[in-house]
């Protein structure tokens, strides 16, 4: 299992860094209806928006309904799914709170999914927070009038310190300060980010051998792979996935659909062996608990599947 599923908080009280969203969001809930009935989230990947909501719904016995925006990008998806949430009860005779999730990736071409949101507000008994990477791009314009916007910060360096030598010592693992501060600072307050770093390290023989890059924002799957698929093998290629917020598991399904679009022949071979060998590991780790691999897992199929590609310089 990923650390950041694992050690995800489970109460407010293990939420580090980020008191005024705490207050926020117990004052959002604590006056609604009275107040406005949307409240966003806004902030960098990796300071923890979501997991707030969660946290939230979980000690004020919510039930939780969630929903990725980026994956509803036009107002009939968005009807069809998020009406029959807000207008039927609880199964479980509880309140409902509503998670739209990255509300950001609400666009294309049928751009009715933002004014939807608002007009569902305006019906529903039930509270709505909405997360977003950029709260205040254009396209949420509509969804800001109705809503009280909070934003997060990135994680202070001495919150997300004091999280992951917590973690080591669950773990019962052990890393040098150097190594620690290292990952630290290479997160830029992305705290998920700097888990993700510290679960690869400690799971290296020589971890103060490997060079930390210094880490750019979230980027998309597609630039991601990009970078893979076409660009020199590098020593930041084993960090490439960090740049997404998706799973490896989720990765390596995109890896086995776009392998074809960028590789042939003898580099197609040479790939989907590569990727073969990751999903080895996978299997090892979900049969044995054997979580060590989850380092080869990643090797294989960032620097394995890029060093595919025939006359690729390795940097």
């Amino acid at each position: 299992m990923q650390w950041t599923e694992k050690h995800r908080p489970k109460s407010t009280k293990e939420i580090k860094g980020q008191d005024n969203a705490l207050d926020e969001i117990s004052k959002f809930l604590d006056e609604f209806p009275s107040s406005k009935k949307i409240l966003i989230l806004g902030g960098p990947p990796g300071v923890g928006k979501t997991t707030l909501v969660e946290v939230f719904a979980k000690e004020r016995d919510y039930e939780l309904f969630e929903l990725n925006a980026s994956d509803l990008r036009n107002k009939s998806k968005l009807k069809e799914i998020l009406r029959p949430a807000i207008e039927q009860g609880s199964l479980t005779k509880k309140s409902k709170l509503i998670l739209i999730d990255e509300a950001d990736g609400i666009s294309g071409s049928d751009r009715g999914g933002v004014p939807e949101i608002v007009r569902i507000s305006e019906i529903t008994s039930f509270p709505i927070i909405a997360t977003a990477n950029d709260p205040w791009k254009r396209s949420l314009a509509p969804l800001r009038k109705k809503s009280k916007v909070v934003e997060l910060k990135n994680i202070p360096q001495m919150n997300i310190k004091d999280v992951l030598i917590t973690i080591l010592k669950k773990e019962n693992k052990f890393l040098e300060m150097d190594i620690i501060n290292r990952i630290i600072k290479n997160s830029k307050g992305d705290l998920r980010a700097a888990i993700n770093d510290l679960q690869t390290m400690s799971g290296l023989e020589n971890p103060e051998e490997i060079s930390i890059d210094y880490r750019d924002k979230e980027e998309g799957i597609f630039q991601v792979l990009k970078e893979l698929f076409q660009e020199d093998v590098k020593n930041s290629t084993l960090r490439l996935f960090d740049k997404t917020n998706l799973s490896l598991d989720e990765i390596m399904l995109w890896l086995e659909e776009n392998i074809p679009l960028a590789y042939s022949n003898k580099e197609l071979i040479r790939a989907y062996e590569r990727l073969a060998r990751a999903d080895t590991f996978k299997g090892r780790i979900y049969l044995k608990q054997y979580w060590r691999f989850l380092v080869y897992q990643n090797i294989f199929s960032s620097y394995g599947i890029s060093s595919a590609k025939e006359g690729r310089k390795d940097n």
